[in-house]
């Protein structure tokens, strides 16, 4: 078989001469040859259509992550997600569908996230929700951004129980552009420490970022963040676990002022890390200062209903020097997998799945405790918790994947022992005493 070119001599040497050079090595003449290859790609002979199968099968058996019974979380979570919502997504009108920009034609793309910003407005307990943002982390620094343009200045705190992923984007979208980020420490209980946020405060900044859940999985005090915040003249950015909102209150109604988060554990697979969808919410005061997408709702002269994109804040819509992001997707399917599901929970199923969560969690955080494992923190916690394993964590993470196991993620931060456990509603009685058993024989044996 001949390796494959999509264009012929000819068609090479048209396209070569209209852009004005004589070959394919003055084409690339640019690039330094110490960098490019200079040979052909070292490629094994081609398959027939069967063999590639058979070896796209051997590949994906090889992945043994697939077969774990998980018990990682730190931002990807294991939720059940049911079979319509990948059914309503492989539409051929959700998922070829293209950005939305001529609405006459896209009414139902429209009135997806239309409806999909509504329910997220209801989950955070904001006046709006947009259309989606990349993940929890860039939401979370395109909040810190908006809450300056609200504000004014270039300093917003930190809490240092914020996940390190969140920091280390936000640290990347605000370093360049000379913002100051000063992290907030957390107090003994893993939360953060009111007294020494109220210390930063007096330097000025335009807002707290706070995690609740944190990363230890830990429920913040907000409403006395929210005090703070507000006594010094300063915004509260709430980053939440979208699942908590079942049991626990809207951060909008304890007084957030933009709440943001990741929506993959919405019907979202973990995916090794993505794509996912994150969501942002604000109140009506707020609205014009906010990144990405809004779709909004009106009625023409005959009084149809109608969705159109509207206050398009993005530099694809308006001059660069006005815009509030250059944000360029909104992750339409990520997000419609999150209406899907909300739709199909309902608000019952949803209330009972972040149950669910709570009650397993602690189960499982009590056997922990009951076989040896020693508590870090004394605050309450949704569904992750972090526990000092008599062991030394990663050599226990080796012999709990060898037993089936993908267990809690390591903090050495926190100590030798300290392990991050998550647990999701998919966990049975039977898995979590066959994970105690294991933690217990894996901690033994590295002793």
């Amino acid at each position: 078989m001949n390796r494959f070119i999509p264009n012929c001599k000819s068609t090479r040497n048209r396209m070569l001469d209209g852009i004005g050079v004589g070959g394919v090595e003055e084409l690339f003449a640019p690039i330094p040859g110490r960098v490019r290859l200079g040979k052909l790609l070292d490629l094994p002979p081609a398959m027939s259509e069967m063999e590639l199968v058979r070896e796209y099968q051997r590949l994906a058996e090889a992945n043994t992550a697939a077969k774990l019974v998980c018990f990682r979380g730190a931002g990807s979570y294991d939720h059940f997600i049911p079979a319509a919502v990948d059914s309503i997504l492989t539409r051929s009108e959700f998922l070829t569908a293209y950005t939305p920009y001529q609405a006459e034609v896209s009414q139902g793309t429209l009135q997806a996230i239309f409806e999909y910003q509504t329910m997220m407005a209801r989950l955070c307990g904001t006046d709006a929700a947009n259309a989606g943002m990349y993940d929890g982390a860039s939401a979370t620094a395109e909040a810190a951004l908006m809450a300056m343009r609200v504000k004014g200045g270039n300093r917003v705190l930190v809490a240092g129980s914020l996940n390190p992923s969140y920091r280390a984007v936000l640290d990347t979208y605000l370093g360049p552009g000379g913002f100051q980020v000063n992290e907030v420490p957390f107090g003994p209980d893993g939360r953060l420490d009111l007294q020494a946020a109220e210390a930063l405060f007096q330097g000025g900044a335009a807002a707290i970022v706070l995690q609740t859940p944190n990363y230890f999985g830990l429920i913040e005090q907000l409403p006395a963040a929210v005090e703070t915040a507000r006594a010094n003249g300063a915004l509260t950015i709430a980053v939440v676990d979208p699942m908590s909102l079942g049991i626990l209150k809207a951060p909008g109604s304890l007084g957030a002022d933009i709440v943001v988060g990741d929506g993959q554990p919405l019907g979202i697979p973990m995916s090794f890390g993505g794509p996912y969808a994150g969501f942002m919410g604000t109140s009506a005061e707020y609205l014009r200062r906010m990144p990405g997408r809004i779709i909004g709702r009106t009625e023409d002269r005959a009084g149809n209903i109608g969705y159109v994109m509207t206050l398009q804040t993005r530099e694809q819509h308006i001059r660069r020097e006005k815009a509030t992001s250059n944000i360029c997707s909104n992750q339409a399917l990520m997000a419609l997998a999150n209406a899907v599901y909300l739709s199909l929970a309902g608000e019952e199923g949803f209330r009972e799945i972040g149950a669910q969560c709570w009650h397993k969690a602690h189960y499982l955080e009590s056997a922990l405790a009951a076989a040896g494992a020693e508590r870090v923190f004394d605050a309450p916690f949704f569904r992750e918790f972090v526990l000092r394993l008599p062991a030394d964590a990663e050599a226990v993470e080796d012999r709990l994947l060898a037993r089936g196991f993908l267990p809690g993620l390591p903090i050495p931060g926190l100590g030798r022992g300290a392990m991050l456990f998550a647990v999701t509603e998919k966990r049975t009685r039977e898995e979590m005493d066959d994970f105690v058993r294991a933690v217990g024989e894996a901690c033994r044996e590295v002793e």
